[in-house]
């Protein structure tokens, strides 16, 4: 059932034990969320607890630092930032059908909790819980600031995405002015990259392939390249966007072979082109010019298969 924010907050103070579930591969957004949700619970009186199916990359251990380790039964479960109930991962899936809430923004979150807040206009998931917070009366400090602030600035691409709007520059402006360590954070997320991240750069402008009279390119990773690598999926951050930042490209894809034969597909797209929509073709979802979805087979059915939609949606487009 769908409910608002008012409602949200009255469940919160209801209940005394929640787990968190954030989705796997997990990113500043989700995490960011997560932790600043539980960190506010905690401060509340409640217990509370951030679950991830992966292992969380270790340039995300600020926003954990001062949360309090408790050991409790859950008598409420939210999930935040996650669209889909395939995003929990296999150590979370013991959770499925057993979430209470869902706080999300991507549109097409498929709405699979007992309750759910998907607010599409946000630009990430900290928006939300940032305004979740002015209702409790939270007393935003440095900790929260910083969970917020990651939260806003990773989900925009620090800020240079199409969905970043007036709102979202006044919420990070606001975590600022209450002490997030914003140009810690963004040499953190942005700025500092490990040999992994730059032998990955290297294969995705080495694989580079343009279609559709260049205004589609295509990076690709094999599972082999990806295994001597030993890339983490924070090492990915951001890749996505490589295909897009090249002139005259409307649409940047990224397939990269999780294990043999399954490929996840990554798509980034100019304004005027719903990514979302590319994706929803083969069961994915996202958002307009950021989504993604999963195949299995041959990488080359997997650049076929989806150059055959892109190719129909940039003529569309004309």
């Amino acid at each position: 059932m769908e409910i608002g924010l008012l409602e949200i907050a009255s469940i919160l103070q209801q209940h005394d034990n929640f787990h968190i579930l954030t989705h796997k591969s997990p990113d500043g957004d989700t995490l960011g969320s997560a932790f600043a949700l539980c960190l506010a619970l905690q401060r509340m009186g409640k217990k509370a607890k951030v679950l991830c199916s992966d292992e969380i990359p270790e340039k995300y251990d600020f926003l954990s630092k001062n949360v309090l380790v408790q050991g409790f039964e859950p008598d409420y479960i939210i999930s935040v930032d996650l669209a889909d109930l395939q995003l929990l991962g296999r150590n979370l899936q013991v959770y499925e059908g057993k979430i209470d809430l869902c706080i999300d923004h991507h549109p097409s979150n498929k709405q699979f909790a007992k309750n759910w807040y998907i607010e599409g206009t946000s630009a990430a998931t900290a928006e939300i819980i940032y305004e979740l917070f002015k209702i409790l009366n939270v007393d935003i400090d440095v900790d929260l600031a910083n969970c917020i602030y990651t939260g806003v600035a990773t989900d925009t691409g620090c800020f240079r995405h199409t969905n970043t709007t007036a709102r979202t520059h006044r919420i990070a402006a606001d975590m600022m002015l209450l002490g997030a360590e914003a140009f810690k954070i963004n040499k953190i997320m942005f700025d500092t990259k490990s040999k992994a991240r730059i032998n990955l750069e290297k294969i995705a402008f080495a694989s580079m392939e343009l279609f559709c009279d260049d205004k589609c390119a295509i990076i690709s990773y094999s599972n082999e390249e990806l295994a001597l690598l030993n890339a983490s999926d924070s090492d990915f951050d951001g890749i996505s966007a490589l295909p897009r930042q090249v002139e005259g490209v409307l649409v940047g894809v990224l397939v990269k072979e999780k294990e043999p034969g399954v490929f996840r597909v990554s798509v980034r797209t100019d304004d005027a082109i719903d990514a979302s929509k590319i994706c929803e073709n083969f069961g994915g979802g996202g958002h307009k010019n950021a989504a993604g979805c999963t195949f299995n087979g041959v990488i080359e059915d997997v650049k076929h298969k989806l150059l055959v939609v892109i190719s129909e949606t940039l003529g569309a487009a004309k």
